[in-house]
């Protein structure tokens, strides 16, 4: 049994971790990638780089950005007919991992010659 002083300062620990910005909105990529997996893939590639037309390359992009437009499907702020469907079933934690996952994934850019 741990001691009254190790719960008392991992209480606080939580308490100030839950303050920092950004505490709360923290994401697991693991996570992320496997509901990519089975929700995502099919048009939006295994990398992040769509498989289909029309469908957008998620890889490397921005975590605001990712969040903001998956949270604008699901409310149907933004309209997109698979994808309101698709966001309807995500849960925050599953955006956040989602948002991990994807901004995770690093690409290059070519400038032309």
């Amino acid at each position: 049994m741990p001691s009254k002083k190790t719960l008392v300062t991992a209480l606080l620990l939580t308490a100030l971790c839950a303050t920092l910005p950004g505490a709360a909105l923290a994401g697991n990529a693991i996570a992320g990638r496997a509901k990519a997996q089975t929700l995502c893939e099919n048009c939006h590639g295994a990398d992040g780089m769509a498989t289909l037309p029309g469908a957008a390359n998620l890889s490397g992009q921005q975590r605001e950005y990712l969040r903001e437009q998956l949270r604008a499907y699901r409310s149907g702020r933004r309209q997109g007919e698979q994808m309101n469907v698709i966001a309807k079933m995500l849960t925050d934690a599953d955006i956040e991992n989602l948002v991990d996952w994807y901004s995770s994934i690093k690409i290059s850019v070519e400038m032309p010659k």
